[in-house]
């Protein structure tokens, strides 16, 4: 495994070498948020910012600097002392050593420290960022923010900007053009590394740990907030940086509820709980949903539609493979589950319209995936000139089919009214095919019944 540091500059490395000529780019960690009056939420670096640095402070600014840039500012700079080295190409703008401040806010890694502990060539206060802006921006053609950031960012380059410019007859230039970090950086991202995969699996294998957790505990007259306790407790028990995203915790009705996060109800016998969770391990998150009843017996219907849920999720996980089309898996878990509802008579007229016309909607609202990576709803685009991208080895990708026929459902027999289930784990597209990276948890009705009877 390569060294943490040689790492993230190799990151670096590799987005200045597809970033355009004599362009600068800016990467914030983003700032501490008040939750309320003077208590933060607690603080996590932008992806963005934590990919190319490893560094987790807040108010800290990467700066990325293509060598032409030095280049051009030689040919206007009679001053030499102002000119700097051609390889210098990745400054860091941190908050500096405050002894006072860092008695009640914790420990800074300051401005001295910084160059030798991340690899940077540079490193300065963050106090200077604007003093210090025409040194990295004087002669760049083009500037690169993401433009998610841009409100953070415009004001403060309208002023850079606007300094730069009134040195125009110096033959002092400023960037002309301000360009999506994004188109870069996000693709950069999609395909992972040996290193993120290794930390993808451990994340993987935690918030596995963590549902089987929440299952040991699960019995009728127990609370949703009781599951997320005892799957959130071995998160962190295992060495989880924290959890990847709020935890769904949804038992009965509240299954059909898409992104339910109360997790207050009661379970009672004869539901099905849905948990969606997953444990973050050095800012990679793993994402999960199980769903499994809360006693330990399927009732009937209950039996039909998560089984017709696990068909569509294994035929979608078979069309994750290098070559094929993204949609596609989508495509089969729209077939499989239009289907099985065809079959139990939730869906009725020509099988070939329903799927046509993708009538399973009503059931299934939502997509079969998305990527995975440092977010839970990870970077990349999903479409290439308009057409959805092929996989390639190295995306890692959630496979979650679901079914959720809500309460008083208009034309639907009372008997399914309530039933919320999804499955969903986490693929990684390997160089023949896949690889599931969330096994170990109890999928089939059988394997889940006789699980929870042994080990309740």
């Amino acid at each position: 495994m390569i060294s943490t540091q040689n790492l993230f500059a190799q990151r670096r490395n590799d987005l200045l070498s597809k970033m355009p000529e004599a362009s600068v780019a800016l990467i914030a960690s983003g700032d501490e948020t008040i939750r309320n009056r003077d208590v933060e939420f607690p603080f996590r670096a932008e992806s963005d910012f934590w990919y190319l640095t490893g560094f987790t402070e807040p108010d800290s600014v990467l700066v990325l600097i293509r060598s032409e840039v030095f280049q051009r500012q030689a040919q206007v700079l009679d001053n030499e002392d102002h000119v700097y080295p051609s390889d210098h190409q990745a400054w860091l703008f941190v908050r500096p050593k405050d002894p006072e401040q860092e008695t009640w806010q914790g420990r800074r890694l300051g401005v001295d420290d910084a160059p030798g502990v991340l690899g940077i060539d540079q490193a300065w206060s963050i106090e200077e960022l604007d003093e210090r802006a025409p040194e990295f921006l004087m002669q760049a053609e083009q500037l690169l923010v993401s433009f998610g950031q841009l409100e953070v960012w415009s004001l403060r380059i309208a002023d850079w900007l606007a300094g730069l410019k009134s040195q125009v007859r110096k033959g002092i230039e400023a960037p002309s053009q301000l360009l999506d970090l994004d188109r870069w950086l996000h693709e950069q991202r999609l395909i992972k590394t040996r290193d993120e995969i290794d930390w993808m699996r451990e994340a993987a294998k935690i918030s596995v740990a963590g549902h089987l957790a929440a299952m040991r505990v699960c019995k009728p007259g127990a609370y949703e907030y009781q599951l997320q306790a005892e799957l959130e407790y071995r998160f962190k028990q295992l060495g989880a940086d924290r959890v990847a995203f709020n935890s769904i915790v949804a038992s009965g009705e509240n299954a059909c509820i898409l992104h339910y996060t109360e997790n207050k109800a009661i379970l009672k016998s004869g539901d099905l709980v849905l948990i969606d969770a997953g444990a973050e391990w050095r800012g990679y998150a793993g994402d999960i949903s199980h769903t499994f009843p809360v006693n330990g017996r399927f009732s009937r219907e209950q039996k039909q539609l998560y089984e017709c849920v696990l068909r569509a999720q294994r035929a979608a996980i078979e069309q994750v493979k290098p070559g094929q089309a993204y949609d596609q898996m989508h495509q089969a878990s729209i077939k499989c589950l239009t289907e099985g509802l065809f079959n139990l008579n939730l869906l009725q007229g020509s099988l070939e319209d329903l799927i046509k016309q993708q009538a399973i909607k009503r059931f299934f609202m939502h997509g079969t995936g998305h990527w995975l990576g440092m977010d839970v709803h990870d970077v990349g685009r999903y479409k290439l000139d308009g057409q959805w991208r092929h996989f390639k080895p190295g995306m890692v990708v959630t496979v979650e089919p679901g079914l959720y026929i809500a309460p008083q459902s208009e034309g639907v027999d009372q008997k399914w009214w309530g039933i919320g289930i999804r499955i969903e784990d986490d693929v990684l597209v390997t160089e023949t095919g896949n690889e599931v990276l969330t096994l170990g948890l109890p999928r089939s009705v059988e394997e889940i019944e006789l699980w929870m009877q042994n080990n309740q």
